[in-house]
């Protein structure tokens, strides 16, 4: 479960409703089925006339990154795991490796592997693996522009669902008491647009984006490594390669651990 999305919301959510409890405002406005109807059902309009369906389908699949935590090597387990592969080829060769490729669970890794032990040319394999990761990024591009489409659409689909509950609120002004009440639920419709705009739209976009650059960056460590391991380089070459793709405390504590199964 990704705790930080689920933690996003709450704490949104909180924020509105304790708000609006601290300045006095009637929690039971929020109950405006019209409000809640322009808004979402409004920017799902707008999102199936800005995308085609190919891309729109996948908007579940969206959801389930943004609130499930994708399986995925660490950085740290990825450099261990090229300089053991890295030791055993300068023993053996590329061929020994061939025991390993099953036991690989990304399957990008596996797919590289495959292709090294086979014998192609470095090029080759480069251009291959980075092409893999170019329309990656492409599809991760769609998918965040889809939510972030979303946090533009929908407050401005407020102020829309405002203007209707004002129309509707000043056909009939021989009741003040009712024009009140029915003046500030014209506005529930503003309230849900940017809520759901800028806090829950915008940030998923942002988040699938950082989570696309954490892929993409363990796919290019991938890559790197593959390619190294090909060209029978050394371990400790390989772990100064792939460390440079460590944060300065991540490195610290790779070492750290390093020294401590030495010993």
């Amino acid at each position: 479960m990704e705790i930080s999305t689920i933690l996003g919301l709450v704490f949104g959510l909180i924020a509105v409703l304790w708000g609006m409890m601290l300045k006095h405002a009637p929690l039971t406005s929020l109950n405006n089925p019209a409000a809640y109807v322009i808004i979402f059902l409004g920017t799902a309009a707008s999102i199936f006339m800005a995308f085609p369906m190919s891309e729109v389908k996948n908007i579940p699949k969206l959801f389930k990154i943004l609130f499930v935590t994708k399986k995925m090597v660490s950085k740290s387990q990825l450099i261990t795991m090229f300089m053991e592969w890295a030791s055993i080829t300068r023993r053996e060769g590329l061929l020994a490796l061939e025991s390993k490729v099953d036991e690989i669970e990304d399957n990008f890794l596996r797919n590289g592997m495959r292709m090294i032990i086979d014998g192609n040319d470095q090029e080759f394999v480069r251009d291959v693996l980075m092409e893999d990761i170019h329309a990656t990024e492409d599809r991760h591009k769609a998918g965040a522009l889809i939510f972030s489409q979303a946090g533009m659409y929908a407050p401005t689909l407020g102020v829309l669902g405002a203007v209707i509950g004002l129309i509707a609120a000043l056909a009939d002004m021989s009741d003040m008491d009712k024009l009140a009440h029915a003046i500030a639920g014209a506005f529930i419709a503003t309230l849900l647009g940017i809520f759901t705009g800028y806090v829950m739209w915008h940030p998923m976009a942002n988040k699938l984006k950082r989570l696309s650059k954490r892929e993409i960056e363990v796919r290019l460590m991938m890559v790197e490594g593959l390619l190294s391991i090909q060209s029978g380089v050394s371990t400790i070459a390989i772990n100064q390669k792939l460390a440079v793709f460590l944060t300065p405390a991540e490195r610290a504590k790779l070492t750290e651990k390093e020294a401590t199964t030495s010993e």
